[in-house]
């Protein structure tokens, strides 16, 4: 992996606020993780060989709480929530119908938002088979890791 890709990674992982960055590429895996300075630093960790994933961000060290797990759901079920941090988006596009709404039956592996991250777009897929009874999120919205997203039952 190139230096000047390094020094980009690290600089959107100290201004981002996320504690901890993994991103594998091929054979190599770089590991940056914010020490929460205020000055923009990260440690690089190199290991090979990396396991068969892309990419993913954890949360900011502190826990947050956010509007969305103070409010109880209103209905039960499986909960559908966020792999990484992001932006969450219910349609491919503005002018596209949303991929799920209230109501709509989904399989395992339909598409059922997806998250913005670091200008990927990764579709987000129903673990679950059932009927959506609440949505979560906003379009636009910024999501956490492990935030919920969709209600299934």
């Amino acid at each position: 992996m190139d230096l000047r890709k390094l020094k980009t990674l690290i600089d959107l992982v100290s201004e981002s606020g996320i504690s901890e960055l993994e991103v594998n590429e091929g054979e190599d895996r770089v590991r940056i993780v914010n020490a929460g300075s205020p000055t923009p630093t990260g440690q690089v960790v190199y290991a090979n060989p990396a396991p068969a994933q892309v990419m993913q961000a954890a949360p900011a060290a502190a826990p947050a709480t956010t509007p969305t797990a103070e409010e109880a759901p209103a209905e039960t079920g499986f909960i559908a929530r966020s792999p990484m941090v992001g932006t969450f988006y219910r349609a491919p596009n503005p002018e596209s119908p949303d991929f799920v709404k209230v109501g709509d039956t989904v399989k395992v592996g339909q598409t059922l938002c997806i998250i913005e991250a670091m200008k990927l777009l990764n579709e987000i897929e129903s673990e679950q088979a059932g009927v959506i009874k609440q949505i979560l999120c906003e379009n636009g919205q910024g999501v956490e890791f492990d935030q919920p997203l969709f209600i299934i039952a």
